[in-house]
C-alpha cells in the first residue's frame, strides 16, 4: 500500500467523521423536538411521535437509506448521495435520540416538575432550567453509546455510492489486491474513533452511578 492509497483512505475517514457529525447534530436537534413532543402530555402528539420512533427503530438503517435515496428519486426528487445519506442518518438519529432523551426526561423525579409548577414557572422555563439539565446528565452515557453505533453505521452509506471509509477501503482493496491489509487498517481507524468514546461513556456511567447513591 502506497501513500496515494493511504491518503484515499484518510479522505474516506474524513467523510465518515463528517457524516457522523451531521447525523448526530441534526438528529440531536430533531430528537430533542421528538422527546419534548413525546412527553408533552398531548395524546395525539405522543401517538404521532411514538409511531415515528417505532418506524425508524423497527426497520433496518440500510432500508431507510434506500428509501431516501431511491424512493425519493422515483417521486422525481433526485438527491446527491451525500445529501441523501445525511438526511437518512439525521432521521435515523432523531428517532433513537428522541427515545433516549424521552426516557431521560421521564427519569427526572416527578417532584422536580411539581416544584417548578408550584413556583409558577412556564413550560419553557421548567424544561430549560429544571428538567432538561438533569435529563441531559442522565442521558449522556446512552447518547455517547448511540454515537458509537452511528459512526459504525456510516459504513452502510456505501450501498448508495457514498465514498466513506468502508467504501474507500473496498476501492483500494480492488486496486491493490490486499484485502486483509486494507481492511485491517480500516478496522483500526474505526477502532480509534469508537474506542475512546466507549471508554468515556463507561466512565460517565460509573461516575453518575456513584453520585446517585
Amino acid at each position: 500500500m502506497g501513500q496515494g492509497e493511504l491518503l484515499f483512505l484518510l479522505a474516506g475517514l474524513k467523510w465518515t467523521v463528517a457524516l457522523s457529525a451531521i447525523g448526530f447534530i441534526g438528529g440531536g436537534l430533531a430528537g430533542l423536538g421528538v422527546a419534548l413532543l413525546r412527553t408533552s402530555g398531548v395524546p395525539l402528539l405522543e401517538r404521532i411521535t411514538a409511531s415515528y420512533i417505532a418506524l425508524f427503530q423497527g426497520t433496518p438503517l440500510l432500508m431507510q437509506l434506500f428509501v431516501v435515496y431511491y424512493g425519493l428519486a422515483l417521486l422525481g426528487l433526485r438527491l446527491d448521495a451525500w445529501v441523501a445519506v445525511a438526511i437518512g442518518f439525521t432521521l435515523h438519529a432523531s428517532a433513537y435520540l428522541g427515545e433516549i432523551w424521552r426516557g431521560s426526561i421521564e427519569a427526572v423525579p416527578r417532584g422536580q416538575t411539581e416544584a417548578a409548577k408550584a413556583l409558577s414557572l412556564s413550560y419553557v422555563s421548567r424544561m430549560k432550567d429544571v428538567i432538561l439539565p438533569q435529563a441531559i446528565r442522565i442521558s449522556l452515557p446512552a447518547t455517547i453509546g448511540f454515537l458509537v453505533q452511528l459512526i459504525k453505521g456510516t459504513s452502510l452509506a456505501a450501498i448508495v455510492g457514498f465514498t466513506e471509509l468502508t467504501r474507500a477501503g473496498n476501492i483500494v482493496s480492488n486496486q491493490i489486491f490486499q484485502p486483509l491489509t486494507v481492511f485491517a487498517l480500516v478496522g483500526a481507524l474505526y477502532f480509534l474513533m469508537c474506542w475512546p468514546l466507549s471508554i468515556y461513556g463507561a466512565h460517565l456511567e460509573r461516575r453518575f452511578a456513584v453520585s446517585s447513591r
